[in-house]
Parts: C-alpha cells; structure tokens; sequence
C-alpha cells in the first residue's frame, strides 16, 4: 500500500479573540427538535453533542430532567420513541458504517443498559423506514440482495414476517392508524430517484392499490391521517414540476390534490385531528410554515420567529414546535402556541454559540438557467477581496440554504468569503432542475458553479487567483473533479468523503446508492462505461495541478475508502502535485466534536498554506 502525506492539524488558526469564538461554535451545546411518544407526549428524545458527542437524550418534560441514553464511541443519532414512550428505540451500527439493527431499551436506562433487538427476526442491514404503532411495527432493512419489509405483533416472541421482498429499493413509508394498512415506495420500475407508491394490506396479506405517476415522476408516502376510521394518506408529488402535496385514499382511489398558490416547494404533515395540514414552504433557501385547512382551502402563513425552519411538528393542543436559524444566528427550539405566543421552548445548557455573517443572495444566468447562490462576504483588505472558498454542498439532491452553519462561520472568521451555489441538482428549484443532471452527473453541476464563479469575479466580489473550492460527499466529489477539470479556476481543492474513482465506489458502496447512480446515470459501470468514466475525477487526476487535500472515513458505506485509495495512488504515481490526506475512525463523517473541529482546522489551514504557495 502506498504511503501518502499526511495533513497536519493545527494546534491554532488564529492568534486573537476569534479562536475561542470559532471552536465555541461547534463545542456550544446542541440539540435536535424533540420529538415526542404519541400517547405519552411528556416524554420526548432528541439528539445533542453535550457530551463532547452526538448521542441520544431524552427529556421528561413532567419532571423536566435531561437525560443521556447512548454513549457510543462513534456516536448516535438515530432514535424515535413508540407510542407509549415506555421504550427508546435507536439504530445500532459498527463505528458509523450505517450498517445494523433497530434495538430498545427501557424509557429509565441509560448509557451501556442492555438492549434488546426491537424487531425481532428482522436482521442486520442498512435502514429502509420504521414505523412503530401501538400493536405492530414496520421496518425495512436493505441489503446487497435488495430490500426486504418487515412487519411485527410488538409483544411477541414470534419473528417479523416478509410482508415485500425485492432486488430494487424499496422502503417503510407510513402506517395507519388502525395499524391495517403500511404504505411503502417502491422502484420496481427501476427508478429509485422517483418512486411509485404501495399501499399494503396487513391482516389480509393483499395489495390494496398502486399509486404511479409515471417516468420522472416520484411520490413519497407521508403520514396517514392520525384519526381513527381514516384511511387517507398524505403524499408528495411533483406532476407540475414540483414538490407539492396530495391526498389519496387507497381504500376508495379518491385523490385530492392540494392547490397551494406558493412558489417553490413544498412538504407537509396532518394536524393531529386531520383537519388541516402544516405545509412546510422552501422558496429561494428559506422555509416557512404554513396550515392549510382542508374544508375550505385556506392558507394561512404561521407567524413563526425570522429565520429558515428547520423542522416542525404540531401537538394536540395545536402547537407547533419547531426549529429555525439564519446564517446569523444559531438554531433555537421554539413553540408556536395556538393564542399566537411565541416562545422558546427548550434552550440546551451553557454559553449559546456565537453567531456570524448573514448571506447576501446572488442569481446568475447560467447554461441551464438562473443559478442561486448565497455568499458571505469577508471584508476586502488593502481594496482587494478577500480570498474565497466554494463550498459545494453534498446529495445531490439537497441545497445549501439560509440556515446557521458553523464551518461556514469558520471560513468567514479565517478572512474567507464563502459561496454556496445550488447548481443543477439541487432540490428547492422545481423537479427539472434537480434531474438536469440525469446522464451527465458531475461536470453540469461545475458548469454552473464556473458560472457564479465568472459572474463574482466580474463584479469584483471575489479574486480568480485565490479561489478554492471545497465540499462534503456530492460536494467532496465536485471538489475533487473540479481540480482535474477546472485546473486554472482553483488555487486549491478539498474533499471530503468524496467519490473519487467512480466505478471502484459503484463496487463497494450499499446497495441504496447503487440504485440511485443506476438511476441517476441510467444504468450501471458495466452496461455505461464510457459515461461513468466521464464523470469520474480518476479519468482526469493527470490533468490536476492545485494542491489537493482528501479527508476519508475509514468505515465509509457510501462514498467507500477503497476507491479514495485508488485516486490517493494515482496522484502519488504522478509526483508532481502536493496533496495532503486526513484519514479519521468514523463513516461519511464524524459525530465527535473533537475530530469536527480537526477537520474543519485541517482544511482552513491547507487552503491557506496553498494560497501562501
């Protein structure tokens, strides 16, 4: 095995004031919006690093005690609570490898208390849904060999029973409330990017109805209506070109499409008494929320706090918890109450994070359309801009959006302004935009970065000999292809999690992700080889000159450590190009403060020895 350069981690970044702030960001304690047991809603679990590490904790809102239930070396962040809240159930993996079994453990216990598979006779594999009722649970677990569902008599001893078996993706979508009826997706079309929807009988065994929409036209199940004696399911469909919502009803093949005259796209859940809907709002890299009331139609724009929503869910009494942040300001828990208060539900313990740059929003013409990006701004010095960093977000099918990003204000306070650009791929900008990349993944979504590129540049907000662009898993694979084909636009790129050698990944990442790049590039290495090469930064490492840094994750299922090694060696062939690589315990990223901090230290301070170059 070839010994390659390893990246130094700095003991500091910066010798003032701003290295307490930037290391305070990540090490301020965090948490997730609590989510609560359906018929206990006192007790509540959510997700926070107070422990150095990102584990799951639950909270007794009767007694107001916080309370830590996992203490895993590589963290946990998986976890929903049954219906009677007498059970935590959290998935259980090896060192972040994703790959394992839903187990339970008593409400009281706490970390290192013995567990117990929560679905028996279901098996290890890679999470495919879960839905937990008061007498069944459903989950779904995928393998090399495809997909299997399972469903489970909670209370007994007997196994879980197949209830759908395939070779193609599938998942646990949404259980009603009878607990009579499991809608699940399915890609028996060969389309796990837009997939069909079933909904699945389970007393009788049956399929109930179909739901299709047909080629490039996705649906995903939801939530069932959490009243009883009603079957309808809310779906999400995109038959204009766009998320937005439906409700079906497969036990009489009524469907009801959702008229919401918002722009952008949309997703939702029921109000507890299915009366209405709260509509999630995601137009130009800002949520919002909204009900919608299903009798008359009407909308209504809920007067949450400013900032993007992060998550939002309502309770009985017609609350609505939610989270929300800005690139300014770091993410609060708060509660939206139905005589129109607002406050602060739950504030996690010690010093809150310190906030940072907001983003200013930018629109290019590109060669597919308008591009949106959003860009920090760090002040010019001397009257020439301040170096810049493009950071490219991963999926594909996400978005960078206006919502409080440690790294980012890492980048800012290191003198760096920052550009996200939500190229051709991106989700938040209609169904034609996030497929543009179908057949051509990689190099379109560098053509619209090189297009904000050439558009900041001709504005004088950034300077074309001190630009690096860096990115995470989609955004680690950008980065790494844009230095072998975009060599004169980067003074330095980093990687993260990247893929690296395409077909070598396609070999040895999980079976969900081989569906998504069969998909994606219409089918698999060996039926389009030409094509998969095409979009592998392996094709063009002959053709990098800036200086590269790779961070890897040793138990990575999805961007695997094989074919990093494959690029490491080649660009070690090659002996004329520095690069450096960062090599850390964990999966597709790390859950442990400690190594946040590391990574984000090892690239800033790369960036900057390049530049110095």
């Amino acid at each position: 095995m070839t010994s390659h350069p390893t990246a130094p981690v700095p003991e500091r970044l910066f010798d003032d004031e701003r290295e307490q702030r930037w290391r305070s960001r990540f090490t301020a304690v965090r948490m997730s919006r609590p989510s609560w047991a359906r018929d206990a809603p006192r007790r509540t679990v959510y997700v926070s690093n107070a422990t150095g590490t990102f584990e799951i904790h639950v909270w007794d809102r009767d007694s107001g005690d916080h309370r830590q239930v996992t203490a895993r070396r590589n963290g946990t962040t998986s976890a929903v609570l049954p219906p009677d809240g007498e059970q935590v159930w959290w998935f259980s993996d090896t060192d972040g490898d994703e790959f394992g079994h839903w187990v339970a453990q008593p409400w009281s216990a706490g970390p290192g208390a013995e567990t117990m598979p929560a679905v028996p006779g279901a098996g290890d594999g890679y999470p495919a849904g879960l839905e937990i009722g008061r007498r069944r649970s459903a989950v779904g677990v995928s393998t090399d060999d495809g997909t299997t569902l399972l469903v489970h008599e909670r209370g007994s001893d007997a196994p879980a029973r197949v209830v759908y078996q395939h070779t193609e993706d599938a998942a646990v979508g949404a259980l009603s409330e009878d607990e009579t009826l499991l809608a699940i997706s399915h890609s028996e079309h060969g389309d796990s990017r837009h997939p069909s929807l079933r909904v699945l009988d389970l007393d009788g065994g049956t399929t109930v109805a179909e739901l299709h929409d047909g080629p490039g036209k996705g649906l995903v199940p939801l939530e069932f209506a959490p009243v009883a004696g009603d079957q309808r399911l809310l779906v999400g469909h995109e038959r204009r070109g766009r998320d937005e919502l439906l409700i079906w009803d497969p036990t009489t093949g009524s469907v009801t499409e959702l008229e919401i005259d918002l722009p952008g796209e949309l997703v939702g859940g029921f109000y507890p008494d299915a009366s209405a809907v709260l509509v999630a709002h995601t137009y130009a890299a800002r949520t919002r929320l909204f009900r919608y009331t299903l009798s008359d139609g009407a909308l209504t724009e809920l007067p949450t706090a400013e900032g993007c929503v992060g998550s939002a869910e309502v309770r009985d009494d017609g609350t609505v918890e939610y989270s929300a942040s800005s690139a300014a300001e770091p993410s609060r828990i708060r509660a939206l109450r139905p005589d129109g208060t607002d406050d602060v539900l739950v504030t996690p313990p010690g010093e809150r994070a310190p906030g940072s740059l907001p983003v200013r929003d930018v629109w290019t013409d590109g060669p597919g359309g308008r591009v949106h990006a959003l860009v920090t701004v760090a002040p010019a010095v001397d009257g020439r801009p301040a170096p810049a960093v493009f950071v490219l977000h991963g999926g594909p099918h996400a978005a960078d959006e206006d919502r409080f990003d440690a790294s980012r204000a890492t980048w800012v306070d290191a003198g760096f302004t920052v550009v996200e650009v939500n190229y051709r791929g991106s989700t938040g900008y209609g169904s034609a935009w996030r497929d543009a990349i179908e057949g051509r993944p990689g190099l379109t979504e560098l053509a619209d970065v090189a297009a904000v590129q050439d558009a900041l540049v001709a504005e004088g907000a950034v300077d074309p000999a001190r630009c690096a662009v860096d990115g995470w898993s989609w955004g680690g694979y950008l980065a790494l292809l844009a230095a072998g084909t975009q060599p004169e636009r980067w003074a330095a790129a980093v990687a993260g999690v990247p893929v690296a050698d395409y077909v070598a990944a396609y070999a040895d990442e999980m079976e969900q992700l081989r569906a998504f790049d069969r998909a994606l590039f219409g089918g698999s290495p060996d039926e389009l080889p030409d094509l998969y090469r095409e979009a592998s930064p392996l094709t063009y490492v002959d053709a990098v000159r800036t200086p590269v840094l790779i961070l890897a994750g040793e138990n990575d299922p999805r961007c695997p450590i094989r074919q990093i090694d494959n690029y490491l060696d080649a660009l070690a062939a090659r002996g004329d190009v520095a690069y450096e690589v960062s090599r850390f315990d964990a999966g597709h990223g790390s859950l442990v403060v400690s190594d946040q901090l590391d990574l984000i230290a090892t690239e800033v301070d790369f960036v900057r020895r390049a530049l110095a170059r």
